[in-house]
């Protein structure tokens, strides 16, 4: 047959297609739908993977333990004298005046001694600036831009930083929180660890903790930025660059719930955009380095204008003054016992800020920003509570231990699986070998998950490590 000829039956059967393809389309108009059906939006919506380098932390194995006639700081505000706790499995099973051993569970007479939770730094930077501290390791700030969220702090971390050790055997720290610097307004994510030994930092994060944001206000971004002519340069363009930040963030998120929920053409990836988004739908706790009292109250405003919640201010030396603002917003001040004067805005700061705060009913919690601090954070607040009770207010050493261990959790968004030693929480607890807030006492033994992974009496269970860093105690035995 000649192109161009086309049978009568052919031609028949196209009419009829024709027709019954104009027929499907007015039925579809006639049902409401009158936007014609590509393949995208035939297609389930695709999401991201809000969690791509999850954690592949597993607990060393540990043994039933039971320690007795100890004196027992909850973590909560609890004192038991002459108490006893159980764990096992990773787990508190039991804490009272008097527990029964298993068969086949190691006990430990804590006479004279103080059992606690284990502490928790909220603000670290152990391997993003790791010992040796030389250029080659300065991994913490992305200060090429004010506005980085897309950075992870989680991949700077060298896990041979010997500071993790000796954050393990000299303070008792048992998890800890790694943040990016402050160069930025938006500095990046957060990493909360388990003080462990791995070999990849998968291998240390704590397992469904939240992720943080770390944002700066005050001199810090202003005096990067404006040393190169680049906005900002004051505080009111510290403010102005995170507005709009965040207005571009909510834009992000409509075209993003909008495609999750009707379908559609996938929106293009913004990997910055994805932690802010992840900010304003709660998933990521804001981590906020502020130290005026004026600074934090636009910021908390400026959470209000956007749709998100500050968690915690750090470094919240001015804190003391807002003490009230603070509790009826529920951010919590993360705070020095005695860092002053270092920079125009620590000039206010005072001893008292942590039990002006606890008297007031804010949320408040001890931080150390320093690998030698982290080593000693049961010192600074016995630092703070000596001189928030020659103020005359009378604080107890118990309540005091929150700011160490139940705070800084409830900041990290773990309250419910650490913090305190409560039946069915993780099993991370310190026994002290005298007082815990006399600089003569030293951790003994360190369990984390039920794990004891440190244990002043035993050399086989401290830390080995190439590095001599002139700290001598039990983490440079080798």
């Amino acid at each position: 047959m000649k192109a161009g000829r086309i049978r009568p039956r052919t031609a028949l059967a196209r009419i009829v297609t024709g027709a019954a393809v104009a027929l499907s389309l007015v039925a579809c108009s006639s049902n409401g739908d009158s936007h014609p059906q590509t393949a995208s939006s035939q297609q389930a919506p695709q999401s991201y993977s809000r969690d791509p380098y999850p954690s592949t932390y597993h607990a060393y194995p540990g043994v039933p333990t039971l320690v007795t006639n100890v004196t027992i700081f909850d973590g909560e505000g609890g004192r038991i004298d002459g108490g006893s706790v159980l764990f096992a499995g990773g787990k508190i099973v039991a804490v009272g005046q008097s527990v029964d051993a298993p068969a086949g569970a190691t006990v430990i007479d804590g006479s004279g001694k103080v059992l606690t939770p284990g502490i928790i730094d909220v603000h670290s930077h152990l391997g993003d600036y790791p010992s040796p501290s030389v250029q080659a390791l300065s991994d913490g700030n992305e200060a090429t831009d004010p506005v980085t969220p897309d950075v992870w702090a989680e991949h700077s971390v060298w896990p041979q930083d010997p500071g993790f050790s000796r954050a393990l055997a000299n303070g008792g720290v048992t998890t800890l929180q790694i943040l990016p610097g402050s160069a930025n307004l938006f500095g990046g994510r957060s990493v909360v660890v388990k003080n462990v030994y791995a070999r990849t930092v998968q291998g240390m994060k704590f397992p469904g903790a939240p992720y943080g944001l770390k944002m700066a206000c005050g001199e810090n971004p202003k005096r990067v930025y404006g040393s190169q002519h680049r906005k900002p340069s004051t505080r009111m363009g510290n403010i102005a660059v995170d507005r709009q930040t965040w207005a571009k963030a909510q834009a992000y998120d409509r075209k993003w719930t909008k495609y999750e929920q009707d379908g559609g053409d996938m929106p293009d990836r913004d990997i910055a955009m994805d932690t802010l988004r992840g900010v304003l739908h709660g998933d990521i706790l804001v981590q906020n380095h502020c130290y005026r009292a004026d600074e934090m109250a636009v910021v908390m405003d400026m959470a209000k204008e956007f749709g998100y919640h500050v968690t915690a201010f750090h470094h919240a030396v001015e804190a003391y003054k807002i003490a009230d603002l603070l509790k009826a917003n529920d951010t919590c001040a993360v705070v020095w016992a005695d860092w002053y004067g270092f920079k125009m805005e620590a000039y206010d700061a005072i001893e008292e800020n942590l039990p002006l705060l606890e008297k007031n009913g804010a949320c408040a919690s001890i931080h150390s920003d320093d690998e030698n601090g982290i080593q000693r954070l049961n010192q600074e607040v016995a630092k703070t509570l000596a001189a928030g009770r020659r103020a005359g207010i009378d604080i107890s050493d118990a309540t005091a231990w929150k700011w160490l261990t139940y705070n800084p959790a409830k900041i990290l968004g773990i309250a419910d699986r650490t913090g305190s030693l409560r039946p069915g929480k993780m099993a991370d607890v310190v026994l002290w070998n005298g007082d815990p807030f006399s600089v003569y006492t030293r951790p003994e033994k360190v369990w984390i998950d039920g794990a004891l992974m440190y244990d002043m009496d035993d050399p086989s269970r401290r830390p080995v490590s190439d590095f001599e860093l002139g700290q001598p105690g039990a983490g440079d035995v080798k």
